[in-house]
């Protein structure tokens, strides 16, 4: 079982959200889940659930207000995932924060990308294996 259940992340536009992360996560194999309508949220903004297999375990809800980025970092099945997300990312609005590559500072195997979102949150892929 894991650790978390859920993550959710504010956002400042929820639908450039949704497209971006709607094809920088579909080499990770997550896919939107379930989009709710603003009139049916408590903050009164879009909420799109991310995740697999029918369960939304990343959340992004539109927000008003000052916000920090945030790091996130999703398990890549093989290296190509990696390199898939990096350039789905980059040509859906997302700006390069670290190509693909190894990161030995971590460890030999640590293959890993990085993009800002459109709200300047790190976003990660990473493979741990060779």
């Amino acid at each position: 079982m894991s650790v978390i259940d859920h993550i959710e992340l504010s956002v400042a536009d929820a639908e450039a959200s949704r497209r971006f992360y709607e094809a920088a996560l579909r080499p990770l194999g997550l896919s939107r889940v379930v989009s709710i309508d603003p009139a049916r949220t408590a903050h009164g903004g879009a909420r799109h659930g991310f995740g697999r297999d029918g369960y939304p375990s990343l959340w992004f809800h539109e927000e008003t207000g000052s916000r920090l980025p945030s790091h996130v970092a999703f398990t890549a099945r093989d290296r190509t995932a990696v390199d898939a997300f990096h350039e789905m990312a980059l040509a859906h609005g997302g700006r390069d924060n670290g190509a693909p590559g190894v990161r030995e500072r971590y460890h030999p195997h640590y293959y890993a990308a990085y993009v800002l979102d459109p709200d300047g949150n790190n976003i990660e892929a990473v493979c741990q294996t060779e």
